[in-house]
């Protein structure tokens, strides 16, 4: 497996490691990858690279240029990062700015590079647009896996006499580069074209529910392709497989035309039949045919043949795209949705999804209770473990069995190589790979009893959980059943969240992660978004702090004292908030919200409506832990939060929910990692615990206590 993920690094502008001296010296001198591109390689996401001939001689200006902006915002839509090839001025680009398109579309100068033309033309320092078979090549040089096109070549009718086969069949058979297509143009032998790729060593395949293949314009060719794969995860699976074996050849997914644009596609083939003919009678042979026939059909046609080739390029990308994401998903080893529950609106999976930040931990346990600082040596154990509230909020939902997307950031070091390695577990695709920042460390020392003393972190990464970043996700936000963020975030990336959250209905959890972070999302009206927050009684002052609101100037330590300060400060975020669950340590928790006759319902409100009843908490003690259990406390507020999340997005009831959370809180309180790895859904079922471990739950008014 490790030989297919290196190319997947090899020319990131910013990856040393590895690299051959072939590839350093092809990406110092004949080769630039765009930094978007190179990035996106990097950290393993989905890049769909495109040819760049369709803009050099497949259309006229500015349909060209217009056609490969949307092309590139058909992929960036479908959750994909754009990759189109080109040869500017001697140097094989993959990856264009908006100037290099413009330039591609517009000059007069411009050739046709094929994969035998490539050498000459860098020799020459000319530019061109490169075609299937030199695109492939490229792309596989990178360690992209995924190429839409238009329409492939194929056998020349008269084939056998002339040799007229297109370099485009011949690469498919040596280069293991999927290409998504609308299969080969009718002007072809499709028939010997078919044949040919079989001769080759090519899977070849429809996408759709029939093995009809398409030439084209024009949905059904009457020939039939050997396989069909009825969705994108049935694709990305064929073409894992095919890498997997080795083969070396590529695999050809052949998409019929939108079936908006089948009947106008039988008129243009009308038209294509006629300028064959007219191209034979005027001995237009070779690499102009095509050029010749599709501008000659475009005039008989009225332009009816370029709307019904756009639609269909655009079709490929939006297919081509959802294929490589995906992959992408294939690739870190987690499972799509069932194809039968996807949606043309939604077709990535409705997982939950945590953003926020990992770190690594480095904990100092002090063997005493009492800390002696000014030069003085503590004895106790120094370890390393894995945290970061995110990454535990992450970590615990993925045992918990509601493995979400975990948004995140991390360096390209070693401490990120034992983070990728110790979360193998967790679904990490969405974390950004940076070489110029170092992965988020956390130096901690606790006591004997394992209570914070103090911290120090090098956090400055976090800062990267941008929102043009977590905005390349936004389709799996819009779909997911939560969205949890923790307070490492910037207040920026937190609002976007917010706004997307909220124009799609999705609920949305913060945990505040600590008091100086757990005000952010009061300082806009992100917080009118929120649907559930999870803080202690110190995070739960600082969010009415912001809001600008009393607050006591000491927190109470009596129990009946802290239920009427908790609940006097949740008040005011249950305007807006549905819940709000304050964790109370020792003393167990309390969920805040609004309820009628002794009922408080986690449960998400439909469109944010407005919370019915009075405002009510329930507490639930915890159960009790000796001291000398406590091994570390730092995750146990995370695995509360993240166990309560998994109770209700698998519908548990309140109580059931509340009972999961401390369980969970009590494993990792005994852990040294912040998240036990005892944690599973069938250890926290509160029907294993002895029904008289628990102390009664209480409900509590504003005006009054109802004792349950």
């Amino acid at each position: 497996m490790q030989h297919r993920l290196t190319p997947l690094l090899l020319l990131a502008a910013h990856v040393n490691q590895g690299l051959s001296p072939v590839c350093r010296r092809l990406h110092g001198g004949l080769l630039r990858v765009h930094p978007r591109v190179s990035e996106a390689i990097a950290n393993q996401k989905p890049v769909v690279v495109l040819e760049s001939t369709i803009i050099t001689h497949g259309m006229p200006y500015p349909h060209n240029l217009n056609t490969a902006r949307e092309v590139e915002e058909v992929v960036m839509r479908h959750g994909a990062v754009p990759a189109t090839v080109a040869v500017l001025k001697g140097r094989i680009h993959v990856g264009l700015s908006d100037p290099e398109l413009q330039y591609l579309a517009e000059s007069k100068e411009t050739f046709k590079a094929s994969r035998r033309d490539l050498p000459y033309f860098l020799s020459k320092g000319f530019s061109g647009g490169t075609t299937v078979s030199a695109t492939m090549m490229v792309a596989h040089k990178v360690g992209i896996r995924v190429f839409v096109t238009g329409g492939i070549g194929g056998v020349h009718r008269d084939g056998q006499r002339t040799l007229d086969i297109s370099a485009d069949l011949t690469e498919l058979g040596r280069t293991p580069v999927a290409v998504v297509s609308a299969g080969v143009k009718s002007i072809l032998d499709i028939g010997c074209t078919l044949e040919y790729l079989e001769t080759q060593g090519v899977c070849v395949a429809t996408f759709g529910k029939t093995r009809d293949f398409p030439a084209f314009f024009i949905p059904q060719s009457g020939f039939q392709a050997p396989y069909n794969v009825i969705t994108e995860e049935d694709a990305a699976q064929l073409i894992d497989s095919a890498c997997e074996l080795g083969q070396g050849s590529g695999v050809l997914i052949a998409v019929p035309i939108p079936e908006e644009h089948a009947p106008e596609g039988f008129l243009i083939e009308e038209a294509v039949q006629q300028s064959v003919a007219e191209a034979r009678a005027e001995g237009i042979l070779g690499k102009e045919v095509t050029p010749f026939i599709l501008q000659r059909v475009m005039e008989l046609t009225q332009g009816a043949s370029l709307s019904a080739n756009i639609a269909l390029i655009k079709n490929n990308a939006k297919v081509g795209s959802r294929i490589a994401c995906a992959l992408a998903r294939r690739r870190h080893g987690k499972h799509a949705i069932p194809s039968e529950l996807q949606t043309e609106k939604q077709a990535n999976p409705t997982q939950p999804v945590v953003i926020g930040g990992c770190n690594i931990d480095f904990i100092a346990k002090a063997n005493d209770d009492i800390m002696k600082f000014g030069g003085v040596t503590n004895p106790g154990s120094v370890y390393q473990s894995f945290g970061g509230v995110g990454r535990n909020l992450a970590d615990c939902l993925s045992r918990l069995g509601i493995a979400p997307l975990f948004i995140s950031a991390i360096g390209q070091d070693g401490h990120a190589e034992a983070f990728l390695h110790n979360c193998s577990h967790m679904d990490t695709s969405a974390v950004a790979r940076l070489p110029s920042c170092n992965t988020a460390t956390y130096c901690v020392v606790i006591t004997g009893t394992g209570e914070l003393c103090m911290g120090i972190g090098d956090m400055d990464i976090h800062q990267q959980i941008t929102e043009q970043y977590t905005s390349q996700f936004e389709e799996r936000l819009r779909s997911a059943s939560l969205v949890c963020l923790d307070g490492n975030i910037p207040v920026s990336t937190l609002d976007y969240v917010c706004r997307v959250a909220k124009d799609h209905n999705v609920p949305v959890w913060y945990e505040p992660t600590d008091f100086n972070k757990a005000s952010k999302p009061f300082v806009s009206d992100s917080w009118r978004a929120l649907m559930y927050t999870s803080p202690n009684l110190g995070e739960l002052r600082s969010m009415n702090e912001a809001l600008g609101l009393p607050v006591p100037a000491e927190l109470p330590s009596e129990m009946e004292d802290v239920i009427d300060v908790a609940m006097s400060m949740s008040r005011p975020l249950l305007k807006h908030l549905q819940c709000v669950l304050v964790s109370l340590g020792c003393q167990g928790v309390l969920l805040c919200g609004r309820g009628e006759a002794g009922t408080l319902s986690l449960q998400p409100r439909k469109d944010h409506q407005s919370a019915i009843g009075k405002v009510c908490a329930l507490h639930q003690p915890s159960i009790s832990v000796d001291a000398e259990e406590i091994m570390n406390v730092s995750g146990a507020g995370d695995s509360l939060a993240a166990a309560v999340i998994a109770g209700l997005l698998s519908g548990q009831d309140t109580h059931t929910c509340l009972r999961m959370g401390l369980l969970a809180a009590n494993y990792s309180l005994k852990s040294r990692d912040p998240i036990s790895r005892s944690i599973t859904m069938d250890s926290v079922n509160p029907q294993r615990v002895n029904e008289r471990a628990w102390l009664a739950p209480t409900y509590h008014w504003v005006d009054e206590t109802f004792i349950k």
